[in-house]
């Protein structure tokens, strides 16, 4: 297939901004990388950690990823996978859980072991969810840690479930939702009275652990997001921000999503 190779802007302040002229031209490329990754794995017999996101954002890189094993017998055997985050209280085979997301989208589709696959537990008694986020921290670390983490970006500036005032340091841990994620997650549950108020999420500080960060951004309604994200001071009131302090991150736009930046080109 022909490759697009997307505009990069280094900064030294920043981390790269890949801009792409479209979400679909960006996500087969994210998908052909995370590929490369799973088959470079391979050839050492070794296993490949993906920290992985739900909603719109990712479901081409999800859609490639399942071309890529029906067409190009691209195997998911040696992936271990962790996702970001679940609604809280949650049942698996619930229309609204991530799980009934990832299977939908990825996992029914692809010979990914089910052992290998992790997504936080919405069902759970309150009285155990710490232990349990710990037991999902060192998991993580007991597998080597994640080595790409995907990511998309609320309008509140959230990854993950991080919502604003989230913590730097912060570990895998139950969280309540910002009125904005719930407005905007209403349609999904059938009106805001039936959206979760609460979330389980890893941390700010899991994220920023992963070796390589893609954040995603499509469209021009993350337009506005992505401005402030990339041109405020680090803050907790913006907790994307906080990415801009690793080099492993990366921004990866298309071209509406990167519209309201000063001096890139797109």
């Amino acid at each position: 297939m022909s490759h697009t190779f997307p505009q990069e802007k280094f900064n030294a302040d920043h981390p790269v901004i890949s801009v792409y002229p479209d979400a679909k031209t960006a996500s087969i490329d994210v998908a052909q990388r995370i590929a490369s990754l799973v088959r470079a794995k391979q050839r050492e017999a070794e296993q490949v950690v993906l920290g992985l996101a739900t909603g719109s954002t990712p479901m081409y890189v999800y859609e490639e990823l399942v071309r890529l094993h029906r067409e190009d017998g691209l195997s998911f055997r040696n992936v271990v996978s962790f996702n970001l985050d679940e609604y809280y209280p949650m049942q698996p085979d619930s229309q609204q859980s991530y799980v009934t997301f990832m299977k939908k989208h990825l996992f029914d589709h692809i010979d990914i072991q089910p052992d290998n696959v992790h997504i936080p537990d919405g069902t759970l008694p309150k009285e155990k969810i710490k232990e349990y986020c710990l037991a999902y921290e060192n998991k993580i670390a007991a597998f080597g840690g994640i080595d790409i983490q995907l990511l998309g970006i609320g309008r509140t500036g959230h990854i993950g479930f991080n919502e604003p005032g989230a913590e730097r340091y912060s570990k895998t841990r139950l969280v309540e939702l910002n009125d904005v994620t719930r407005t905007d997650a209403a349609s999904t549950f059938g009106g805001k009275e039936y959206t979760p108020t609460e979330a389980i999420t890893m941390g700010i500080d899991t994220i920023l652990a992963a070796k390589k960060i893609m954040l995603m951004a499509w469209g021009t309604g993350k337009a506005e997001i992505v401005k402030k994200t990339m041109e405020s001071e680090i803050t907790a009131e913006i907790p994307a921000t906080f990415l801009k302090t690793c080099e492993q991150v990366e921004f990866v736009l298309d071209s509406e999503a990167a519209s309201s930046l000063a001096n890139l080109e797109v």
